[in-house]
């Protein structure tokens, strides 16, 4: 990859998530529920599902998108809470408070994540991270992971490395070796039916996909498979956009009865 992408290559990235954003806040508000598996989602009465839930309650089973009453069956101790929209974007301004002090350069990417570059900045990136993710701690009594890299993807995907409440860094020098051992599945954009299709061609691991030219790639997966002979290198030249629209709070809506037309 040497020679490849400097430019990028050059960057400092960093990925922030905040640990279960939605029950951390509850539990939060209320420290009693501190020791107790604990849901924020959609109520067992009709076709409710899980929007998250604490680390405790995720030892049983229960998951982003479960149903509810399903969570209940893995888990009948656990506490489920509606959403509180409004508590949730006023604790994610106050945390976005907190990244401007170190970088202007902020791409959010949901209330509970966002990317930033600290690349102008000289202190080290992963003592910034630290810093970060303290100062959060200190002020809002909440944690989160970071992931601290030359890019966005596997800035994201350091971030995942040590939660909760943990943050890894690749560097430069160490990408080709982390991304030969990588699960394919990690790569940004790949889904279930990419992954699908690259299990039928026996690639689980990056280094597996690495055997593939770039026409073969595009052969078989057409303008993404461009895409994927960078990205299973390590390359990817996203830049953070400060001034990008943030998704939506994420939150699942499930209807009491089949809905036909919308």
């Amino acid at each position: 990859m040497s020679g490849l992408n400097e430019e990028f290559n050059a960057k400092s990235i960093i990925h922030i998530d905040m640990d279960c954003f939605y029950a951390a806040i509850e539990i939060r508000e209320n420290p009693s529920l501190n020791d107790q598996p604990v849901a924020v989602g959609g109520s067992t009465a009709g076709r409710g599902v899980l929007t998250t839930c604490n680390y405790i309650a995720r030892e049983y089973g229960c998951r982003s998108a479960m149903p509810s009453f399903k969570a209940l069956q893995l888990c009948p101790n656990l506490i489920i809470l509606p959403v509180r929209h409004d508590l949730y974007k006023s604790e994610s301004k106050e945390i976005r408070k907190i990244f401007k002090k170190y970088t202007d350069l902020i791409e959010p990417l949901s209330l509970d994540e966002a990317y930033l570059d600290v690349s102008e900045k000289t202190s080290n990136p992963y003592e910034l991270a630290r810093d970060i993710r303290n100062e959060i701690f200190e002020k809002r009594n909440l944690t989160c992971s970071a992931g601290i890299a030359p890019n966005k993807m596997l800035a994201k995907i350091a971030s995942d490395w040590n939660k909760p409440n943990g943050q890894f860094e690749v560097k430069n020098n160490q990408i080709d070796d982390f991304m030969k051992k990588l699960p394919v599945n990690k790569i940004w954009g790949v889904g279930g039916k990419t992954s699908e299709k690259l299990s039928s061609l026996d690639v689980t691991t990056c280094s597996d996909l690495q055997q593939f030219d770039i026409v073969m790639l595009h052969k078989y997966f057409g303008k993404f498979g461009t895409n994927l002979y960078k990205l299973c290198r390590g390359i990817d030249d996203r830049i953070v956009v400060s001034n990008r629209e943030r998704k939506s709070c994420s939150v699942e809506r499930t209807f009491t009865h089949n809905v036909m037309n919308l």
